[in-house]
């Protein structure tokens, strides 16, 4: 009787531990769950706190409340003016109704797969239907010029849409296709953009040019400003010279007109500075007319032989 009642006791007990156990669970602030009966949807549950499912039967399927992620493989795309280039692509998802989730999806495993297959397509139709340079700049700017040389650096063409642009009409799209799924994209951007290796040599190429005439030009117009400069500095040269040997001749001119008139004052002062005034400008003209390799034939007459015929022979 003891061993009876022992287990009538026993059998209650068990019975609430197992339901405690698999019947209760926790769901928290990150997670949202769909309970299925025998296969079938019967409970959405988005609330975090405890809840109760029943044991065996009901089956606890969890996802995901926060934004997730999803990172693009690089596929290569053809634009409107038949550029092939390589596009990097991400976005960020979240799953907004568990039920059709779970119904159309299952796991995040084929929500991914889904989502590939709807950017990667509204991608290439986007890019399919502009010019590359619309995808790679997002908005119209001045072109970039040198104050210094007064010349354009780059040259920028016109666009309508931009990247930005284009990257929410691609997010909208791609979320409205979604919606059925039970998700929905949050944002998406186009992380790189690059030429197929075919054409990149032709763009580098084709860069290289643009970048060697630009140093041309500046070359050209240094050239032509250092000529400049130097035709300037010649000129002033010539002029700084030119008054300085005028200075010079206006000096030595002064000084001569000085020294004759010292040399006629002293000349005419007396027969005895007469006399040594022709003494020394005759010995002057004999140091620059007679050298010991000079011969020269003299009259005894002359005035220039005068004063060496009374010379004593050493």
């Amino acid at each position: 009787m003891k061993n009876k009642k022992l287990l009538w006791i026993l059998i209650p007990v068990l019975l609430i531990l197992i339901v405690g156990s698999t019947g209760f669970f926790i769901l928290n602030e990150t997670q949202q769950a769909i309970i299925t009966r025998f296969g079938k949807p019967i409970r959405t549950i988005v609330q975090p706190g405890l809840h109760f499912k029943v044991p065996v039967v009901d089956v606890m399927h969890v996802f995901e409340k926060r934004f997730l992620e999803w990172r693009g493989e690089s596929n290569q795309v053809t634009t409107r003016d038949k550029r092939y280039i390589w596009v990097d692509t991400y976005a960020r998802w979240r799953i907004v109704d568990p039920l059709l989730f779970y119904q159309r999806l299952k796991d995040e495993r084929g929500a991914l797969s889904r989502i590939d297959d709807i950017i990667d397509g509204e991608t290439r139709t986007a890019f399919a239907k502009h010019d590359l340079i619309e995808h790679v700049r997002t908005s119209n700017r001045e072109p970039l010029r040198d104050p210094v040389l007064d010349l354009d650096v780059d040259s920028l063409e016109v666009i309508q849409y931009g990247r930005s642009r284009i990257s929410f009409e691609i997010r909208q799209k791609a979320s409205f296709r979604a919606k059925d799924l039970g998700i929905e994209i949050l944002d998406f951007k186009i992380k790189r953009i690059n030429y197929v290796r075919e054409v990149q040599n032709t763009v580098f190429e084709r860069m290289i040019t643009e970048r060697k005439r630009i140093a041309d030009q500046y070359r050209s117009e240094g050239q032509g400003e250092a000529s400049r400069i130097s035709g300037e500095r010649d000129r002033e040269l010539k002029r700084i010279q030119s008054e300085a040997e005028r200075t010079a001749q206006e000096i030595r001119g002064k000084s001569d007109a000085e020294a004759a008139a010292i040399y006629s004052s002293a000349y005419n002062r007396n027969a005895a500075s007469r006399e040594f005034y022709t003494f020394m400008k005759t010995m002057d003209s004999y140091e620059l007319a007679l050298d010991s390799t000079t011969s020269i034939i003299l009259s005894t007459e002359s005035d220039f032989y005068k004063f060496l015929k009374h010379a004593k022979p050493e």
